[in-house]
């Protein structure tokens, strides 16, 4: 077991880098796009961008003035220490709060129906912890993530049936392209798409929160059929040309991944989740010797 004061810094340490970086894979992708645009008003936007990400870190301020919405991704097996999990639940929602009295974050979260705020990013809920049991895990993994929330306007679920999902998956394809047709700049393009197919329409709708935002975003999906549908979205998605910022271009999306579960035989539900580039998600696997793995990039 971790001494208390350390577990809290170490939580502490990876909220505030959240708050003032983003992952490593995005920030990447983000220069693989500035390099190749070519029309330069793109261009100079996505600079702008990464400029962007260097001046937070090197101010220590806030990387985008839009918070989010924080969501803990704890992961453990059979052989994983679950010692400090109980720190760990703890620690995280303090640390989301004193981050936010440190003007890491913006105060934005509200009742759902009053829209009171609480004024310093707590309510019920929040932050929203995601447990998962993976078998023969030896470690236990935390991914802090915080999912900027004007791209969540652009979303849908949608229950398909067999013969709306199509020949060759048609249906699907078209749901994708027209939902990113419709939403044009307001995701804050280059975003990133989290596609959750299967279950019931909730297990569709975290499974694409959890594609989108624990996956690295320059990974290949170890299912052929996944990554092939996973390529040829984030191809035609492209071609839309809608832009960085919705400006036009060659870049609009960065990456489509996709989580998928079994289904009944009747339906096929999609969730469509938009992540804008600001990739605010980082993690720290904790093993039992005591080593500790940085997940996106290294911790402050």
């Amino acid at each position: 077991m971790v001494n208390s004061n350390i577990m809290y810094d170490e939580v502490y340490a990876l909220v505030h880098t959240m708050c003032t970086k983003i992952s490593d894979d995005a920030y990447g992708l983000m220069k693989q796009a500035a390099a190749k645009e070519q029309k330069p008003e793109a261009k100079a936007m996505l600079q702008a961008m990464l400029d962007n990400v260097g001046k937070a870190g090197e101010l220590d301020k806030p990387v985008c003035q839009s918070p989010g919405l924080p969501t803990v991704y704890i992961r453990f097996g059979d052989n994983a220490d679950l010692s400090d999990l109980n720190a760990l639940t703890r620690f995280i929602p303090q640390a989301v709060v004193e981050c936010t009295k440190s003007g890491y974050i913006r105060p934005s979260i509200v009742h759902p129906l009053t829209r009171h705020n609480s004024g310093d990013s707590s309510g019920e809920g929040i932050p929203n912890f995601e447990y998962q049991y993976r078998p023969g895990l030896e470690y236990l993994e935390v991914i802090m993530s915080a999912k900027g929330c004007g791209a969540e306007l652009a979303n849908i679920s949608k229950i398909l049936t067999p013969a709306t999902l199509g020949k060759n998956y048609v249906g699907l394809k078209k749901l994708v392209l027209e939902t990113v047709a419709k939403g044009g700049g307001f995701p804050c393009p280059p975003s990133a798409i989290g596609i959750g197919i299967g279950g019931q329409m909730d297990i569709s709708a975290k499974l694409s929160r959890e594609a989108i935002s624990t996956r690295d975003w320059r990974d290949k999906h170890p299912d052929p059929l996944i990554a092939e549908l996973e390529e040829e979205l984030l191809t035609n998605i492209n071609v839309l040309g809608i832009g960085p910022a919705g400006i036009g271009g060659d870049t609009t999306t960065l990456a489509v991944k996709i989580g998928f579960a079994a289904t009944h035989t009747a339906i096929c539900p999609v969730t469509i989740n938009f992540h804008c580039w600001v990739a605010r998600r980082f993690g720290v696997q904790f093993y039992k010797n005591g080593e500790r793995r940085y997940l996106f990039g290294e911790v402050m």
